[in-house]
């Protein structure tokens, strides 16, 4: 029973209620107080363990109803360095899972440890930390450049970081790594998650792990395995402090940090999973559930949190503003993000109250808050339906762009002409207008053609497949519509039409991602054409198949230079990164005024745009002054695989047009060659070639 003697059916006070302040461990003169909400409880009890013996209970001790479904005790036990659980005891009925001598983790914890498998303490920590007045980056969006990765697999195999730092948060700091962050010239870096998790029963007794991590123990504690032997051994105070002392560097190098969440599920999984903690402390208002207790799983994981009531918004926005302040995090990409705004109806509504205290709160106001737009569940796929305040995963550009190179090409080469024209491809380059309204402009979409998830782009020109048979699944998990195109062979092969084939077609891509409208997200290794053999779904390989390698071939560093140029070319012309969209016959500041010609130096006619033999245009971006200099660029796109000659065009106060890179070079060339309008510039079969207009 609760506190008020029944389950709890008052009408919602809101997530930002003052009786949801001060959950978990708050130390004060008086020892640690802790503070635990569940509604539907009747008691709940501290107890406290020996810190080098996980199984000796030292004490036990009750916490008392303060009102609103809040629960409280202060003691001396909770001291910095002391490992507590809780028990919750409560009625049996249907949807509630009370067990008062199963112990569980406090959700507010911002350190776990380990007792055994499936076996875990909270941990009270010291948060003290100097930052040496280091502050954020602040990097604007429209400069934003995210590189995706993993923070054990980035620096696992580096052979300049030192071995004890391989994989591990002081390892992604080290001064090797920043030197390549700073070499490429990105921007900001989203880690996989970092919350402390663990690995499915199911993939453990195949001899795998759950890698990426995106099964949540806790929300509020770094991951302790990435952690240095030495953090480890010294337990949670160090390892956060590791942690944050990893952040300090980054921000040190103008390197901004990106954390994905995983608010949307728990380690818990589907009914008869483990009860670490939500389920045993209130399942019926942390879980999305039907009236007989069946869960509601929009998520394919288990569970959904269910986001409706307010205590876990709450849970959820107070995690936010911990990481976003006392961690001092960049932003935060959300996965399955509908989940987070679906009401008690579980239907999504872009007006959610934890959407919108996200977007508005004043203490997240400078952090970027990304959404992945879509779930598993019945109307889960958002994209651009997100408020202002959001940007969000554009998958419609992904799926466009990777059909215009390579799905595209493969059918044209079947059929000897493309399925469509150039219309589409053109709309994604210019920012994604009819996804993103013009109140939140381009800026509003994270352009990417791979992620974590899925193939690597090397991977995306060489098979047509997926190759998922070392997941132990009998390859039927991973997507199987890729829009992939191996180009004459399936994976690994000597043939060298094919390999420069494959090559010019992962320069197309990367030269669409970075010279687009939106904001530009490169997954890790791609840069360097990293494959993991056609596995587009290696969620439980923790080893040489997903860590990056650091030795190259001649053409792999070929490759890092193009993306070098590409992001040095985006950084010098604002043209290629407006942060609005042009209006006809209007100025503004910030955007780009797009104009389109087709090869003949022509505008383009709508003919031209829909004809799928006709798949060449050139792209004017002017920017309008806002903040720098007035700057114009031309972007030559073909796409099919016939030569063309294309006739630059006739433009008011446009003299020359300087080159600046070619997706037809093997090895970008600086030469800046200078060309005239009428000029004729010949093209190969599908490639792109970057122009500044003066």
């Amino acid at each position: 029973m609760s506190p008020t003697g029944s389950l709890a059916t008052a009408a919602s006070p809101g997530l930002l209620s003052p009786h949801l302040d001060g959950l978990g461990v708050t130390l004060t003169a008086d020892g640690g107080r802790l503070r635990l909400w569940s509604a539907n409880a009747d008691s709940v009890e501290l107890v406290v363990f020996d810190r080098t013996d996980l199984d000796w209970i030292t004490e036990e001790l009750p916490l008392a109803p303060i009102g609103g479904g809040v629960w409280e005790i202060t003691t001396p036990s909770l001291r910095v360095g002391a490992r507590y659980a809780v028990r919750v005891g409560g009625p049996h009925t249907t949807g509630v899972m009370f067990n008062p001598r199963t112990l569980l983790l406090d959700p507010y914890a911002k350190g776990i440890v380990a007792g055994g498998v499936r076996d875990w303490r909270s941990a009270v920590v010291d948060e003290s930390f100097d930052w040496g007045g280091v502050a954020k980056p602040a990097v604007s969006l429209d400069r934003t450049v995210i590189y995706e990765g993993h923070v054990k697999g980035l620096s696992k195999r580096h052979p300049l970081v030192p071995p004890a730092l391989h994989g591990t948060y002081a390892g992604l700091a080290h001064p090797a790594m920043i030197d390549h962050f700073h070499t490429l010239g990105i921007t900001t870096i989203e880690l996989l998650p970092v919350h402390m998790f663990e690995s499915e029963p199911r993939l453990l007794q195949h001899g795998l792990s759950n890698y990426w991590g995106y099964n949540t123990l806790g929300f509020f504690a770094p991951h302790a395995p990435y952690a240095t032997q030495a953090s480890r051994l010294e337990g949670p105070s160090a390892i956060l402090r590791e942690f944050k002392g990893m952040v300090r560097l980054l921000h040190e190098a103008g390197l901004e940090v990106v954390l994905d969440v995983v608010y949307n599920h728990t380690a818990e999984g589907e009914i008869g999973g483990p009860r670490s903690s939500l389920r045993g402390i209130d399942n019926r208002s942390y879980y999305r559930q039907h009236a007989d207790g069946a869960y509601i799983d929009v998520t394919g994981c288990g569970n959904s949190l269910d986001t409706s009531t307010d205590a876990a918004a709450r849970l959820v926005l107070d995690s936010l503003r911990y990481w976003a302040n006392d961690v001092q995090i960049d932003g935060f990409r959300f996965d399955l993000a509908p989940t987070l705004g679906r009401d008690a109806a579980h239907s999504f509504t872009p007006d959610h109250p934890l959407l919108r205290a996200i977007a508005e709160d004043p203490l997240l106001a400078d952090v970027k808050k990304i959404a992945e737009p879509w779930d598993v569940g019945m109307g889960g796929w958002q994209t651009g339906n997100f408020g202002d305040g959001w940007h969000e995963w554009n998958d419609r550009y992904r799926d466009r762009v990777r059909n215009f190179w390579l799905s595209d090409v493969d059918y044209a080469r079947r059929a000897s002409t493309a399925p469509v024209g150039i219309g589409g491809f053109a709309t994604r380059l210019a920012g994604s207008s009819n996804t993103f309204s013009a109140e939140r402009g381009p800026l509003g979409g994270i352009n990417f053609v791979t992620a974590h998830d899925g193939f690597t782009l090397r991977d995306l020109v060489s098979y047509d497949v997926k190759h998922n048979l070392g997941n132990g699944e009998h390859n039927r998990d991973g997507a199987d519509t890729n829009r992939s195109f191996n180009h004459g062979a399936e994976g690994p092969t000597e043939d060298a039409f094919i390999l420069a084939t494959r090559r010019k077609a992962v320069r197309n891509l990367l030269g669409t991602l970075l010279l687009s409208a939106g904001v530009p997200m490169i997954t890790a290794g791609d840069e360097y054409g990293r494959t993991q053999r056609g596995n587009n779904n290696s969620y439980c390989h923790d080893s040489p198949l997903t860590w990056l390698s650091w030795e190259h071939a001649p053409w792999q560093q070929d490759l890092f230079a193009h993306v070098r140029r590409l992001i040095a070319l985006r950084a010098e012309n604002p043209a290629l990164r407006p942060s609005r969209f042009a209006r006809l016959d209007e100025h503004t500041p910030s955007a780009s005024v797009m104009d389109w010609y087709d090869e003949h130096g022509e505008t383009m006619s709508s003919e031209r745009w829909s004809n799928p033999s006709h798949r060449t245009m050139q792209y004017v971006a002017t920017s309008t002054p806002e903040l720098e200099a007035s700057n114009r660029v031309l972007l030559m796109v073909h796409g099919n695989e016939r030569p063309v000659e294309v006739t630059l065009p006739e433009i008011d106060g446009v003299r020359r047009f300087v080159s600046l890179w070619s997706s037809a070079d093997e090895t970008p060339a600086h030469d800046e060659r200078v060309f005239a309008p009428g000029d004729v510039v010949p093209l190969v079969g599908t490639s792109m070639h970057l122009f500044r207009a003066e």
